[in-house]
């Protein structure tokens, strides 16, 4: 079955694939705890344990904005291909 024969958009496309990693990236990071449960390096005297998830709180914010403003983007440019208005 082709998608370009009924009109309709693919749902899955290279802009939601970065818009899902953006979205698991600290998840990932978060829940993979072998790769920083250590002490060293020191950071200002804190342990690489704390400062790495107060890191990814930071990451995960810009993360998160990055794929609002993809997601935006993405849901306008269908909108102005399916030939609605663009707001």
């Amino acid at each position: 079955m082709s998608e370009s024969g009924t009109g309709k958009q693919p749902v899955v496309t290279p802009v939601r694939i970065v818009i899902a990693i953006c979205l698991i990236a600290p998840f990932v990071a978060m829940l993979w705890v072998g790769s920083y449960a250590k002490v060293d390096p020191l950071l200002a005297g804190i342990p690489f344990f704390y400062w790495y998830q107060m890191l990814w709180v930071l990451v995960s914010t810009a993360l998160t904005v990055i794929a609002y403003m993809l997601w935006q983007r993405d849901q306008r440019a269908r909108r102005v291909r399916e030939g609605g208005e663009e707001r």
